[in-house]
């Protein structure tokens, strides 16, 4: 997840017109955000459990929208996402790595 995460920032950098602007970063940041949900899937309840304010439901919710979204992908939900809800998780799963008593 930390991996998906750091590339997902990469790609972005913050910057909303190149991500507007690239098939290439959308592509990229929506590959990273499947299989950022499809990992959070794979963690236990009682890890999920230590991060409770991480809306672990809607991740998933999120991934079948992005996985089975037949009618398209919508962008600036995308970017809402990368830029309003990644920071938080990109925090959790961080503590939830020290916690397991792995560096980061």
């Amino acid at each position: 997840m930390l991996d998906c995460l750091g590339r997902i920032h990469e790609y972005t950098n913050g910057d909303r017109a190149g991500f507007d602007a690239s098939r290439l970063v959308q592509d990229a940041v929506i590959r990273n955000l499947q299989t950022l949900t499809e990992s959070s899937q794979r963690l236990s309840s009682e890890i999920k459990a230590t991060e409770p304010q991480i809306p672990w439901r809607e991740l998933a919710g999120f991934r079948n929208i992005i996985v089975h979204g037949h009618l398209g992908v919508d962008l600036p939900a995308v970017w809402l996402v990368v830029e309003q809800d990644l920071p938080a998780l990109a925090a959790a799963v961080n503590r939830m790595i020290t916690r397991a008593g792995r560096p980061g």
